[in-house]
């Protein structure tokens, strides 16, 4: 059914803004785009974007209580700006047609004004974003270079499309985007985590393309968000893909991940990589993974604090993107080329940040330190060797082993790694690990997340079952578990497991203690929940990002108590970088 979609030309705000421009794909889709660019129509660079979100919903409408948080606590981040094209996790035009882009916003296939059969993260999706960027990279406006700018989904996109290779494609700033889909979004440490299996009601069947009068309304054209067309429920249910079985029915890696996963061996575009310290659960993981095995010559790591869609639009976050952009799409000689690879900013307890450079990741001069498990709960160094055996119960607090206070201020950043020795009740064990710091009075340092106000210092996760590694792929940092085969736990044995726990970073001062927590179930902080207009339920320290599926975790199995054992020397092996 051809659907009468008519594309709207407005002049202002020192733009020319173009709505429902048509961008054909080779079955014969064709997606709508949005395209903001320059009043003098001179040809420019482009950066463009390609999501689910609804390219006509305003940030301040779809994400409401997101953008009073960034007002408040970021008001830069919404200066400079009328505001009124502001739409979530994608460019402000308004900060960028007038330094010389075009700013192009695609609906993707089966979202907002563009019609098809919506299918996240798929290998059409990743072949629709390769025609977009071909597209505008020969449009009368542009001058053939096109860079991706975006958070999250619009980010995570780039690593896939980017190992495709499109011509025209000449940068990109992943801002917070996962690239492995099995072990950065669906399944942490081999556990099935819930945040898919609400996202997809909460933020895209909301905007999902046949919505039409059911939805939102532009208050820039006046027209359906999600239309024209007003199709049933019945209809809208058909068109989209059944993400929550599709995840819940395949707890192995296999095809299904790996076609929704970067190849990063293919990526040569130079790249600009910004992950979020309190990202633990998606936005985190990836930028590191892929900063490092990306083939590009050219690229950057950039690690930052704050909530996950803030800081992309502060003073701090677009100086740092349009550096990148004016370097690889202008042509402009503003020292780019000199900008060392990694920009790190120095997380201190109170959300303190200090900015810092290094050239490696991990920081070459890396004291790699093992901090060992005692039987009396204590860790550090220089805890000694014992044959001990301590249980907890898996739907309990777990078992927390605490440092000494610390006599001088110790900075631990980059990769943290355990290993354990576990036994349990039942054939198989679920390892929840929080690496967490502790002021003198005994509370709890915790900073604002990537979504969750109370995260704390680091997060890992292992399924026991899934605790075979890949001795190619591992490093002593960051172990590589297959996740290919089930390997059941052996009645009274001990198991060894080897843990990843995502990258982190934390001056710790003196007097503080470091902790780690090893838990059977998801940490939860100790006070108040906190709440998104955009997340169904409140969040208790792992934010959106838990993992309380009984199909993928059955009490029977996982609730059971596990025994850890001190024989073979547990520790967790830290980060701790000497000062300069």
């Amino acid at each position: 059914m051809k659907e009468d979609v008519r594309e709207k030309r407005i002049v202002r705000d020192g733009m020319i803004i173009e709505i429902d421009v048509p961008v054909p794909m080779d079955d014969g889709i064709v997606l709508r785009a949005d395209v903001f660019r320059p009043e003098d129509g001179a040809p420019s660079p482009v950066l463009i974007s390609y999501g689910p979100y609804g390219k006509g919903l305003p940030f301040q409408e779809g994400y409401k209580t997101a953008w009073e948080i960034m007002a408040r606590e970021h008001p830069d981040a919404v200066a400079g700006t009328s505001n009124a094209y502001a739409n979530w996790e994608v460019l402000d035009p308004e900060k960028w047609v007038p330094e010389g882009y075009v700013v192009v916003r695609v609906d993707s296939r089966g979202a907002g004004r563009s019609p098809g059969y919506l299918d996240h993260h798929s290998p059409r999706e990743t072949r629709d974003f390769y025609e977009c960027i071909e597209w505008a990279g020969v449009q009368p406006w542009s001058t053939g270079k096109v860079g991706l700018a975006g958070v999250s989904y619009y980010a995570t996109n780039q690593w896939r499309v980017a190992a495709m290779k499109p011509p025209h494609l000449a940068a990109i700033c992943v801002w917070e985007g996962y690239s492995d889909r099995y072990r950065d979004a669906t399944h942490h440490g081999g556990i099935a985590c819930t945040f898919q299996k609400n996202w997809q009601d909460m933020q895209v069947k909301t905007v999902q393309h046949g919505r039409g009068d059911n939805g939102p309304r532009s208050p820039l054209t006046g027209d359906t968000v999600c239309g024209p067309p007003t199709l049933s429920d019945e209809d809208l249910t058909a068109n989209r893909s059944k993400l929550w079985p599709d995840i819940i029915g395949r707890p192995f890696d296999e095809d299904f991940y790996r076609v929704r996963s970067a190849d990063w061996s293919k990526i040569e575009t130079p790249l600009l990589s910004s992950g979020n310290w309190g990202g633990q659960g998606l936005h985190l993981r990836g930028n590191v993974e892929g900063f490092v095995n990306a083939a590009s010559e050219h690229k950057w790591l950039e690690m930052h604090g704050g909530s996950h869609w803030a800081i992309f639009y502060t003073d701090y976050g677009t100086y740092l993107q349009k550096r990148f952009f004016d370097h690889f799409l202008h042509g402009r000689r503003n020292g780019w080329d000199k900008q060392p690879p990694i920009q790190l900013q120095i997380r201190h307890p109170g959300e303190k940040f200090v900015l810092r450079h290094e050239t490696e990741w991990p920081i070459a001069r890396t004291q790699w330190t093992k901090a060992y498990l005692g039987a009396d709960g204590r860790l550090g160094p220089d805890v000694a060797a014992g044959d001990w055996k301590l249980d907890f119960d898996a739907t309990g607090d777990g078992l927390t082993f605490m440092s000494e206070p610390l006599a001088e201020a110790m900075e631990i950043t980059g990769p943290v790694a355990a290993k354990l020795f576990v036994s349990s009740s039942t054939t198989d064990a679920d390892l929840f690990l929080v690496f967490r710091v502790f002021d003198p009075a005994g509370r709890e340092v915790v900073f604002q997340g990537a979504l969750d106000p109370h995260t704390p210092v680091a997060q890992g996760w292992l399924r026991m079952s899934h605790r075979a590694t890949d001795p190619a792929k591992s490093l002593p940092w960051r172990p590589w578990h297959p996740h290919d085969r089930t390997e059941p736990l052996e009645a009274g044995r001990a198991h060894e497991a080897d843990v990843e726990i995502w990258p982190t970073c934390i001056v710790i001062p003196a007097g503080y203690r470091y902790a780690l927590t090893v838990r059977g179930r998801d940490y939860e902080y100790d006070g108040p929940a906190a709440a998104l207009s955009n997340m169904k339920n409140p969040m208790k320290g792992c934010g959106p990002f838990v993992h309380d599926d009984e199909q993928d975790r059955p009490p029977a199995i996982f609730g059971g108590t596990t025994t850890l054992h001190g024989k073979d020397r547990p520790h967790v092996l830290l980060p701790v970088i000497p000062k300069r």
